[in-house]
């Protein structure tokens, strides 16, 4: 028999998860899918995947016996409602097994960010952490922020919190050790000092202010400030200045000075007392009105490095030591963790989890939850910051909640919109034109959600931003009817904002209903007469038109989406522009890249001068050989 699709939504966290397969949630079919892979599991480590009728994972778990732990879902009445939701929509299982239940942890992990299934605690925030990178693959290292994968030679430390606890600390580097933060090609083009070095923030090593020895001292030096040894340093830096006073060198007497009360603002200077800890990451968790946060400070060195709050999601009905657990195996997919964690609780499976991220780590990791001391005294303070951070996310969402349903109201929708798409173009007299498409959800910005567009079908005409609006929102819903034609993933908007007025609003209107997207609200947002923030005027397809009180939340929550989408559009019109600039001829002659076409232009001058090269003079160009001279030749000369 089959079953009419159904239309019931469900979700732990908000009652709405939609049920992604053809079959209504039918708890003895999810059973029977159940015992049926049952039948062939074995009784090892591995990690299971819960897969609903159309293949999509809803549930990744790790067990040391498959066998037992799969079936432990059979016996439905056992199981927290959250689980029974799960089961009634399973219809099929992945098995993967492991050597290990530390391997399955870490597998479990990795499939968890991969898929993030709706019912699996998930860390919303996984961006990238920055590192220092302290680079040794020159004469003369540099010192650098770095972000993504660790492939350069040389000595990493972090994670750092944000990219302003790392600014802060090259800065100090900078001040302290006098290291170079140019890169290799500046630094080998140098025949004078740079500004650094006459504020006193680099050695110039690039014009030989100073011996190799010594730039190494000041390196090795930097290595024990960053691995927590700043009071060695200090000493140091004491010691030399009062022997160049005792040698009657004022001068270098006043440069380690200056040093060295950069090294005591620093010490001074640090958020948090972490002296004598070492290497650590600290952990807490508060709990309010079922929302849950986490706040992390990062202690390497005995430094404070930074502390950063995390708000995981899908955590209704489950366990605050499981939620914990289960973000502490994500966040760690990509971060390194420290030699010590400690934790404001136990964790169920704390020798599993420490297993698997010394594993990882390559080295041993300790979880602890400390009573007493220094150790505790930061649990605590973690503790606050955790609670304080909780209380203004739920007031932000409250008053952020209160906001999306006003514009409900304002604009007769069906209800509070979820996802806002607000779009803009930029484009200088018809130039690298750019489209761009900024997202407002229930809790603010998602970036990670924002889009470009580049201008680039030949019938679109430079500078009619109709004809831009109309390809940027042709190319963005024939990608959301191909990916998510049945509107549930989440990626269809509930309410469309043109930075625009009257006429830009029908031609969008016209644009969606020639592709079959008649349901999707639209409104548009210009400024008055004069162009005054304050007196904008609201534009719908049906021509009404309307104005909001100059002191108005709606209003000022509209402008702040308006401009945000003004701000990204003109962002990335910047970033093509700028690459627009030093584009090239040879960045279009196939089989050239960035090494060969410095040769050319090293040897040439300019590509005019390459263009007009005979093929002769081109085979003659150092690092250029004859098959590459005879494509550049050829693409140049097309007729022979």
């Amino acid at each position: 028999m089959t079953e009419t699709p159904t239309t019931d939504r469900f979700n732990e966290e908000k009652s709405v998860y939609t049920v992604r397969g053809t079959d209504r949630p039918d708890i003895d079919a999810g059973v029977a899918a159940i015992r049926n892979v049952l039948k062939t599991l074995p009784i090892r480590p591995g990690v299971y995947r819960m897969q609903d009728a159309k293949g999509e994972v809803l549930y990744v778990g790790k067990a040391r016996a498959l066998k037992n732990r799969v079936a432990n879902y059979t016996q439905v009445a056992r199981l927290p409602k959250r689980l029974s939701r799960m089961v009634a929509q399973t219809r099929s299982m992945t098995i993967v097994t492991t050597n290990t239940e530390a391997e399955a942890l870490l597998l479990e992990a990795q499939l968890i960010k991969r898929y993030r299934p709706p019912y699996n605690v998930l860390l919303r925030d996984d961006k990238s952490f920055p590192f220092i990178l302290l680079r040794e693959d020159h004469a003369f290292p540099r010192v650098q922020k770095h972000r993504g994968a660790r492939r350069a030679k040389g000595q990493y430390y972090g994670p750092f919190a944000s990219a302003g606890s790392v600014t802060r600390t090259l800065n100090a580097l900078q001040k302290l050790f006098l290291l170079r933060s140019c890169t290799d090609s500046f630094f080998a083009n140098r025949s004078r000092p740079c500004l650094l070095h006459q504020i006193k923030r680099c050695s110039a090593p690039c014009v030989d202010r100073i011996a190799p020895t010594e730039y190494a001292e000041l390196v090795n030096d930097a290595k024990a400030f960053l691995a927590g040894k700043s009071t060695q340093v200090q000493q140091k830096l004491g010691a030399a200045m009062t022997a160049a006073a005792e040698a009657m060198d004022f001068e270098l007497a006043t440069v380690y000075r200056d040093r060295l009360r950069a090294l005591t603002f620093i010490q001074g200077a640090q958020a948090i007392n972490a002296e004598g800890i070492g290497d650590a990451d600290v952990f807490a968790l508060a709990c309010k009105q079922g929302v849950m946060g986490i706040q992390a400070f990062f202690i390497r060195g005995g430094q404070n490095w930074g502390h950063r709050s995390f708000f995981p999601a899908h955590t209704a009905e489950v366990p605050e030591e499981e939620v914990l657990a289960s973000f502490l195996v994500q966040f760690y997919e990509e971060v390194p963790p420290g030699r010590l964690i400690l934790l404001d609780r136990d964790l169920p499976e704390a020798e599993l989890l420490c297993e698997a991220l010394s594993e990882r780590a390559g080295r041993k990791v300790s979880l602890r939850q400390p009573q007493r001391g220094d150790q505790r005294k930061l649990l605590e303070q973690a503790k606050r910051n955790a609670v304080e951070a909780l209380d203004r996310r739920l007031a932000e969402s409250t008053t952020q909640g209160r906001l999306m349903q006003e514009v409900a109201d304002l604009f007769g929708l069906e209800g509070p919109p979820s996802r806002i798409e607000c779009y803009d173009n930029s484009h200088i007299m018809g130039t690298n034109m750019v489209g761009a498409m900024i997202v407002m959800g229930a809790e603010g910005f998602r970036k990670n959600a924002y889009r470009k567009f580049n201008i680039k079908r030949p019938e679109t005409t430079a500078g009619d931003d109709f004809a831009m609006m109309r390809e940027v929102l042709e190319r963005r819903f024939a990608r959301l009817e191909q990916e998510d034609p049945d509107r549930r993933g989440g990626e269809w908007p509930d309410l469309l904002l043109i930075d625009g007025g009257k006429g830009q609003v029908s031609a969008v209107a016209a644009t969606l209903e020639e592709m079959g997207v008649q349901d999707v609200p639209i409104v548009g947002i210009s400024k008055g007469p004069d162009r005054n923030a304050g007196r904008e005027h609201f534009h719908t397809p049906d021509g009404r038109e309307s104005m909001l009180p100059l002191n108005s939340p709606v209003l000022f929550f509209l402008q702040r989406i308006r401009d945000e989408a003004h701000r990204f559009a003109i962002g990335a019109h910047r970033t093509k522009r700028a690459k627009a600039f030093t584009a090239s001829p040879l960045d279009e002659v196939p089989g050239i890249g960035p090494s060969r076409k410095k040769a050319l232009l090293m040897h040439f001058g300019t590509a005019k001068a390459v263009r007009g090269a005979a093929l002769a003079d081109l085979e003659r160009a150092p690092g250029v050989s004859k098959a590459t001279a005879r494509a550049v030749w050829d693409y140049f000369h097309p007729g022979g």
